[in-house]
């Protein structure tokens, strides 16, 4: 259950009426989505609603007859941003061209809380010779966003597709870099996209590879080939995400499977019932949340260049809203 990560955190019970936009989603989509994961839950708050789901009710009255939008806030800003699942190419075996590994989960890292950094593991060979290697690719930098995405597919040299998941991480804190160049004075916030850095990165070898070691995270996979094409990559609840109704969010305050509500703001405004399916190593927060665009390079640049402010407001159990503000009128 969610409650206040900080003191200052505020929850407030709205109605549906409070949700600019609420009446012209399309809530048969979200409700798709929403069965995808639902029956996973196990919390009994959410389990008679997730089996009156199965029954083919009308969405949008299904919606508002078992949930209350609520408000968390905990003092920072909304933040919209997007992801995607990006496509590279690779192979399963070493070559000149293909050199930079995909890495499986090390045994030991699992039990600790903080392994090697991104520099020892890429420069200090840790890895090397164990037989973790997953698959190799011809592009660091396509191997270092990957990463930050979390799952992918490798088109591999002898025609086969490689999808990819992610197995966990080595404990270190995200580091973004694209507000690295910010700090640096070398772009304006609104100038950074992952296509400018990467760019950036591509144009200055040396001082690239120095500026990706700036993230000490580092993200291993496993695979997962076995998800069919037309489906979308694993999320964190381990079931296939949804184009534009997924978005990742932070568990402390979101439980995994709710519906969110989301209110972005900015050039392009959507209005949107999403499903929180995924969380994300830089998805910290009550306001944060992620979008999943999609796979390929066209997704990834329309996330790529999402980066605006807006609210989300989660939909939760009728019972559980009340219970976390009790204050809130009935």
């Amino acid at each position: 259950m969610p409650g206040p990560a900080e003191s200052e955190t505020q929850i407030s019970v709205l109605s549906f009426d409070d949700l600019d936009g609420w009446a012209q989603d399309d809530h048969a989509a979200a409700f798709e989505t929403f069965r995808n994961t639902c029956l996973d839950m196990d919390d009994p708050d959410w389990q008679t609603m997730c089996a009156y789901a199965t029954s083919e009710p009308d969405p949008k009255a299904f919606f508002e007859l078992f949930f209350r939008p609520v408000l968390i806030e905990d003092g920072t800003p909304a933040l919209f941003t997007g992801y995607f699942e990006p496509e590279l190419d690779g192979a399963r075996q070493r070559s000149a061209r293909f050199r930079y590994p995909l890495y499986a989960m090390p045994p030991e890292a699992k039990g600790t809380d903080l392994w090697y950094s991104r520099r020892q593991i890429v420069d200090g060979g840790v890895l090397e010779g164990r037989g973790l290697e997953i698959a190799w690719v011809d592009d660091p930098v396509e191997l270092f966003f990957l990463q930050v995405q979390g799952s992918g597919r490798v088109n591999l040299a002898d025609g086969d597709k490689l999808r990819v998941g992610y197995a966990g991480a080595n404990g270190h804190t995200y580091r973004s870099i694209g507000m690295e160049l910010v700090r640096r004075g070398t772009y304006e916030p609104h100038q950074v996209s992952a296509d400018v850095i990467k760019n950036w990165v591509r144009r200055n070898p040396a001082a690239g590879r120095e500026l990706l070691f700036h993230n000490p995270s580092y993200v291993f996979f496993r695979e997962v080939s076995d998800v069919p094409a037309d489906k979308g990559p694993l999320g964190a609840m381990n079931r296939s995400v949804t184009p534009m109704r997924t978005i990742a969010v932070d568990p402390a305050h979101v439980p995994l499977g709710a519906p969110v509500w989301i209110e972005k703001d900015g050039e392009d405004p959507l209005r949107r019932l999403m499903i929180a399916q995924d969380t994300g190593s830089a998805i910290k927060g009550a306001q944060r949340a992620d979008v999943f665009f999609g796979t390929g390079d066209a997704a990834g640049r329309a996330a790529g260049r999402l980066k605006d402010p807006g609210r989300m407001i989660v939909l939760l159990p009728i019972q559980r809203a009340y219970a976390m503000a009790p204050d809130s009128p009935l």
